[in-house]
């Protein structure tokens, strides 16, 4: 029986510890049916990686029955620990992976079309018994042909490391660099220029049946390319940059510039806790178990815990018109938009609650929305009707109308800082850095709500 490769050694195709070979042809996937979220991406690379140590089916089996030579095998503990899964909760990545045998893709070369599966067969097996208290749980699990092939005999891949993938916080921005790494290293230092369908597939993880119509470009923009850019460029070896190209003032296709990062991240951050408590009250305002895992893993457990008060708060208001979609609610409360109104309204509400200093976001996100206050202030009324009017629109839930909304706390600080994301976008680290140039000093105490 050959011997299973260990992490340490230098593969025969060049790749060091940590690092595994993806293919090309793999990277970007199309996906026909079922989603590809963030924490199945991570499990997809993690039994990527395995398989290539082990280089064949069948080794290291932890039980010796014929079925047990055609899978490859890892730990699942092993398995959670690459995949930075750090909950308890085996269940819930046992369901993962199960779920990415019902994800259908599209594979497409110059001579061939595929449809296959993500993964064909999964098995877990315990030695000492599936459901007992001792011994060690194994992952088996085989490929489908063509993405067998594709995982253990690619012929033009990029090296991708699990340190990187396992400290990116969003499927968006795990699937983003993968893109972007692979033309990292190719003279133009830009990825290929592809429609704005292509980007929302790819890096949503959704289907994109044809004349299906899409989000609003701007919107993707705000919500996903930009968070996904800013982690990137944060936490990877690589920093990119987004190129828009129009058709009149019509955004139709996009890229990436890519460079290496002068100084790569040597200490990796932890991932974040999957905490399926947590996730459950995120699922009961309507998401879908892997759209809450993926809400959990990007934005941390304390802004889901002060999102979730957010909501209930808003539901249980007796002065407020009865909450439509909970959900969609949620979300919006998630948004750098509206930290700073969650925040004011955690503060209406429980006033006697001790708070920690505010940190640096904190005081720079108060200030940019007491000038954007400003700006709405100094508008002519047609102007002023217009931003309201857009403000609206895109509110979850009940505003105040115009003529009382700088008279309406809540309603005023949701405005502000709406129309700051609206003007500047969402901050970055040389927004922050100049801000803190500017004030000198971090004082020890917030600036005031915008009024």
């Amino acid at each position: 029986m050959a011997k299973a490769r260990t992490k340490g050694e230098v593969t025969a195709a060049g790749t060091t510890r940590s690092e595994f070979r993806k293919s090309n042809g793999a990277i970007g996937l199309r996906v026909v049916d079922g989603k590809l979220t963030l924490l199945n991406r991570k499990v997809f690379n993690v039994l990527m990686y395995h398989a290539q140590l082990a280089r064949e089916p069948g080794i290291g089996a932890p039980i010796d029955t014929p079925a047990s030579k055609k899978y490859f095998w890892v730990p699942l503990s092993e398995l959670a620990r690459d995949a930075r899964y750090d909950s308890k909760d085996m269940q819930f990545l046992r369901k993962q992976l199960t779920d990415m045998q019902n994800i259908k893709l599209m594979m497409e070369t110059d001579q061939q079309w595929t449809s296959e599966r993500l993964i064909a067969s999964v098995t877990f097996a315990n030695p000492k018994g599936l459901h007992s208290q001792s011994g060690q749980v194994w992952v088996g699990f085989a490929f489908p042909p063509e993405v067998h092939e594709n995982v253990m005999k690619p012929q033009t891949y990029t090296k991708l490391s699990i340190l990187y993938q396992g400290v990116l916080r969003s499927g968006s921005a795990l699937a983003l660099y993968e893109i972007c790494r692979r033309y990292a290293t190719n003279p133009t230092k830009v990825t290929s220029i592809e429609p704005y369908e292509y980007w929302y597939g790819a890096l949503t993880g959704n289907p994109v049946p044809d004349g299906v119509d899409l989000p609003p470009y701007k919107y993707f923009k705000r919500d996903t390319i930009k968070p996904a850019i800013a982690e990137i460029n944060a936490l990877t070896d690589i920093e990119i940059e987004l190129v828009e190209h129009k058709n009149g003032r019509r955004v139709e296709r996009l890229q990436f510039r890519i460079a290496f990062a002068q100084q790569p991240q040597l200490e990796l951050p932890a991932a974040p806790l999957i905490d399926v408590e947590l996730m459950q009250r995120v699922i009961s305002l309507g998401f879908t178990p892997n759209d809450a895992a993926d809400l959990v893993a990007e934005h941390g457990e304390a802004k889901i815990h002060a999102a979730l008060s957010f909501v209930q708060q808003r539901v249980e208001a007796k002065n407020s018109a009865p909450l439509e979609s909970p959900a969609a609610y949620f979300r919006w409360s998630l948004t750098s938009a509206s930290a700073a109104a969650m925040e004011a309204h955690e503060k209406k509400v429980k006033p006697a609650r001790k708070r920690a200093e505010p940190d640096v976001m904190e005081m720079y996100m108060a200030a940019r929305g007491k000038r954007a206050l400003e700006l709405f202030k100094e508008m002519d009324e047609d102007e002023r009707v217009a931003v309201y009017e857009r403000f609206r629109e895109q509110a979850t839930g009940k505003v105040a109308p115009l003529v009382r909304l700088l008279d309406h706390g809540v309603s005023r600080t949701l405005l502000s800082m709406w129309y700051a994301n609206d003007l500047w976008g969402a901050p970055n680290a040389l927004d922050i850095a100049q801000f803190v140039q500017q004030v000198g000093f971090i004082p020890p105490q917030a600036p005031g709500s915008p009024a």
